[in-house]
């Protein structure tokens, strides 16, 4: 299993971080130790600037590559949230020196996701509206409709140079409203108004 996650998929986020709009979408992968495989986040030591970054995750059900979009809902087997949590400081000294993220973005850990739910391809017909919330304050809110590439559009792009393979997540980015957390911190995120998770800053 990988994580296949897409950067500044959302117009908004991108403004946020002073970031260019890309032409093409932003793509990096975390290796299946970053799972996080509980609802503790433990803050690392390497780091004094942990962000959460809630996203719309897609598990892929079969494995596919060079996949065109209009085939691309045949290959997801399921839905939900995750966190790509970010060592912010760790990322600003590597892209300062032209670095990949990697340690920024990869560590172990990084990658939560929530529990998921049976996919079907009508989803992708109507926007999927998610939230998150930070100690019970609404911190980032979520629309699927305005992602600047669709789920559909990031499968077809990123078969093209990996194989997808059976359990593999795509991330596919962050609305506005990231931010720092701090130990005794706790994240709730909601699909519409379903709640699926909340986790906690060890």
């Amino acid at each position: 299993m990988k994580f296949v996650c897409i950067g500044r998929n959302y117009v908004d986020h991108i403004k946020e971080l002073s970031n260019d709009r890309p032409s093409e979408p932003v793509v990096f992968i975390k290796p299946d130790t970053a799972l996080l495989e509980s609802n503790k986040f433990y803050y690392p030591h390497f780091s004094k600037d942990i962000h959460y970054e809630l996203e719309l995750v897609f598990r892929i059900g079969k494995i596919g590559k060079n996949i065109e979009a209009k085939f691309a809902h045949k290959y997801i087997d399921a839905y939900g949230l995750g966190i790509d949590f970010t060592a912010r400081d760790v990322q600003a000294k590597l892209k300062d020196k032209g670095l990949p993220w990697e340690k920024a973005k990869a560590f172990n850990g990084s990658a939560f996701i929530s529990d998921l739910k049976p996919f079907d391809s009508a989803l992708l017909d109507h926007p999927i509206q998610f939230h998150l919330d930070l100690n019970d304050q609404r911190v980032q809110t979520g629309d699927s409709s305005l992602m600047i590439w669709n789920v559909s559009e990031l499968i077809e792009e990123v078969s093209t140079y990996f194989t997808l393979k059976t359990g593999d997540i795509i991330f596919t980015g962050t609305p506005a409203g990231v931010g720092p957390v701090q130990i005794g911190d706790k994240l709730t995120g909601f699909l519409s108004s379903e709640k699926l998770f909340d986790l906690t800053i060890a």
